[in-house]
């Protein structure tokens, strides 16, 4: 694979959990970090997904926060469905699952995911979240020893269920 015309940007670093709110109690009282955004990603919202290739049905919980400008750490907690972050939960237990490097427009998007399936990076997931989020996820496992995750759309369509820690505490 040749070197991309651009270095491409980590956008966000991902944990699979058990159980979000556990997790984002740990992490916040271990290095601060907070407040944390949760969504809840299910239909109608989420749609379009799908996973090896298949049309699938999953659902998952997020929880975000920015641990340094234009960087966010997420919590993912599965939900309903078969999900690349069930199989990762079952083979390593809880950890780093993925790291996004998110593209500006739905062009660069497709440019990305295509030049990582042509040299033979097939995506193992993806699905779309309102009007305009895309994302999908890139089995580099063999070439990285991470997942990587990419898509495009616009973050303004998400609006957190609840925040951790809540606002009065």
């Amino acid at each position: 694979m040749e070197k991309p015309e651009h270095p491409y940007r980590i956008s966000q670093v991902a944990v699979v959990v058990r159980d979000l709110d556990a997790a984002m109690k740990a992490y916040h009282e271990a290095f601060g970090w907070g407040p944390w955004n949760v969504y809840e990603h299910v239909p109608p919202k989420l749609h379009d997904q799908h996973l090896h290739g298949q049309p699938a049905n999953y659902s998952m919980l997020g929880a975000e926060c920015e641990v340094q400008p234009g960087l966010v750490f997420e919590l993912i907690q599965p939900l309903d469905g078969d999900s690349i972050y069930k199989e990762h939960l079952e083979k390593y237990g809880e950890g780093v699952q993925h790291i996004a490097l998110m593209q500006h427009s739905a062009a660069e998007s497709d440019q990305f995911k295509q030049r990582f399936v042509d040299a033979g990076y097939p995506m193992t997931m993806g699905g779309k979240i309102g009007d305009t989020i895309e994302f999908y996820y890139l089995d580099t496992m063999p070439l990285l020893h991470f997942v990587a995750e990419a898509g495009s759309g616009h973050a303004i369509e998400l609006t957190p269920v609840r925040q951790y820690p809540p606002a009065d505490a």
